[in-house]
């Protein structure tokens, strides 16, 4: 299956799933990395704005808060077709929705990327390597080549997101764990040497 058949399929899946349930598996994905040493131990954490049909990140995002955490969000800037992390404070205010669905914020401080500790991260598709497969765009696997970010990259998906193989290029970029509903998965290790 390629990648545009990939994407098909797990859209059609996304959008078959009733609301309640997807909140439901949203809560039990985010009590997963609440309860994770890696969660615990971070100060600045790389959450994304979810979009309809994406696991709910905003539990996660509220305890953060709760626990004095930092929260950083992905500022998407079209023409340029690159994200920045920023700093956000609430979930009511400084954002806009733009491009099918995805709220954007307007403003916010940047995050050094050296002071991110998690980045959570979206996406359609994973395999147990680590693979992950986007919507088309690209701005996670540019985002997650910048030599300055070392944190931990943990994707959030529903367990049938999670496929026996995802087609991969040169230029993508794995995760080290998938969360689903039903626990964490812990991909290969990428390497670390020279911030390859």
């Amino acid at each position: 299956m390629n990648k545009t058949e990939l994407r098909t399929l797990i859209r059609s899946r996304l959008a078959a799933l009733p609301a309640e349930e997807r909140l439901e598996k949203s809560r039990q994905i985010c009590r997963w990395v609440m309860e994770s040493d890696v969660f615990r131990q971070a100060t600045v954490v790389m959450a994304f704005l979810s979009m309809p049909y994406e696991v709910d990140t905003t539990p996660l995002i509220l305890q953060s808060w709760r626990q004095g955490k930092t929260i950083a969000v992905p500022k998407i800037s079209w023409e340029q077709r690159h994200m920045i992390p920023v700093e956000i404070q609430s979930l009511e205010s400084g954002l806009e929705t733009g491009k099918k669905g995805l709220r954007n914020p307007t403003g916010g401080v940047p995050v050094p990327l050296e002071e991110i500790d998690l980045v959570l991260t979206p996406g359609l598709a994973f395999d147990v390597q680590g693979n992950r497969l986007g919507r088309g765009g690209a701005y996670y696997d540019r985002f997650f080549k910048n030599p300055g970010l070392s944190a931990a990259r943990w994707a959030l998906a529903f367990s049938f997101q999670v496929v026996e193989e995802v087609p991969v290029g040169p230029e993508d970029e794995p995760v080290d764990a998938v969360v689903t509903e039903t626990g964490i998965l812990l991909c290969r290790k990428r390497t670390q040497s020279g911030g390859q």
